[in-house]
Order: C-alpha cells, then sequence, then structure tokens
C-alpha cells in the first residue's frame, strides 16, 4: 500500500457527487467543514456551491487532455485532500471530477484535511497545509506517482508573490483577484498542467 495513505483513509473518502452533496448540505444549514466554524469560512461555502454549479455546467476538457487520458493503460487512484470552505478547491475539483468523468482509468476521492492532519502533514506546500492537493497513485499497487496542488502554477505564484510583498492590498481584495484569475484562465491552466502530469504519470 501507499505509505501514507491506508485502506482507512480510502474507505473513507468521498466520491465527487458525495462531497458535492454534503457541501449543499452544508451551505443549507448554514455551516461548514472543518473545527473552524467562522462566518467567512461559512460564506465561502455558499460562494463555493455557486462556483461548483457553474463549473459542472461549462467545464470542457481540451482535445490535448481527452488525447492525453485517451492513451492512458492503466487505473490511477487520485486521493484529493480539500474542505468545503476552500475557494481554490472549488475552483479544481470540478475540473478533476469532469477527467474522472471522461476516462475509465482515472478514480476520484476526496479527504477533508482537517480530520486527515497526518496525511497533510506529508504533503505540505512550502511548509503549510495548503489546499486542494492532489496525490496520483497506481491504483493497483498503491505507489505514489505524483502531486499537484494547492494551485496552477501561475496562480501559486501570484499567490507567493503577494505574501511576500502585499504592497498594501487588502487580504480581501486579494481573493478577489485571485477569483478574477480563474475566471480569465476558464480552467485552461490547470487543464494544462493536468495533461502534462498525466503523461508523466503514465510513463511511469
Amino acid at each position: 500500500m501507499h505509505p501514507f495513505i491506508t485502506a482507512q483513509h480510502l474507505a473513507e473518502a468521498l466520491t465527487y457527487p458525495q462531497y458535492r452533496t454534503m457541501i449543499d448540505r452544508l451551505a443549507t444549514e448554514g455551516t461548514t467543514t472543518g473545527p473552524l466554524q467562522k462566518p467567512a469560512l461559512i460564506q465561502y461555502t455558499s460562494l463555493n456551491v455557486v462556483r461548483m454549479n457553474r463549473l459542472d455546467k461549462t467545464v470542457t476538457l481540451s482535445e490535448g487532455l481527452r488525447q492525453q487520458l485517451d492513451a492512458l493503460g492503466e487505473p490511477l487512484l487520485w486521493v484529493v485532500l480539500t474542505e468545503a470552505w476552500c475557494p481554490d478547491s472549488a475552483q479544481c475539483i470540478p475540473v478533476m471530477a469532469k477527467i474522472e468523468e471522461y476516462s475509465p482509468h482515472i478514480s476520484l476521492r476526496l479527504l477533508l484535511r482537517d480530520e486527515n492532519p497526518d496525511l497533510m502533514d506529508a504533503y505540505l506546500t512550502n511548509g503549510g497545509r495548503s489546499i486542494p492537493k492532489l496525490i496520483c497513485m497506481k491504483a493497483d499497487s498503491g505507489k505514489e506517482l505524483g502531486t499537484w496542488g494547492p494551485r496552477p502554477v501561475p496562480l501559486q505564484e501570484m499567490v507567493m508573490q503577494y505574501y511576500k510583498d502585499p504592497q498594501g492590498v487588502s487580504h480581501d481584495d486579494f481573493l478577489a483577484q485571485v477569483q478574477l484569475w480563474y475566471a480569465r484562465d476558464k480552467t485552461v491552466s490547470l487543464q494544462q498542467e493536468l495533461q502534462t502530469l498525466i503523461r508523466k504519470w503514465s510513463a511511469e
């Protein structure tokens, strides 16, 4: 088995439809996942329902990505660490779900970060528990092939630069800039990065 992801993790993991049902319910109840039930996180959860509803309806996989998926010869398991309130998860996981929907060789499973701290701590980004974090494994053997996350590279560079030097931009204004980036990018960067990684992972 995988050195960090256990059979118990996989037994508790959610499918994408289960994850969406959970988030819809939490938003209706006015709550969210995780121990911190802050108003801002609850608001993000409600916004994420709207974002995921839109992406579920509008995401179309690129021709190059579909060709790469068609070339897959063995089943892969994608385990993603996430939380209902995470705006980046809401922008990225629907794309991963479309990939699973398209390819019979991809299985997507979702785990909540704060319910799995030991697993999350094995996949830190610059020392932080940044999500979403995708771990790709061979479905048959559990061998880890690689990871992706928490954001497309161009956006991650923008985020890192902001935290290094905010230049007077408030955190709320910066979060709005992040969402604008996603809207303008239209999942192109994420699809390109996953296409490249799938090509790499399928060769290992």
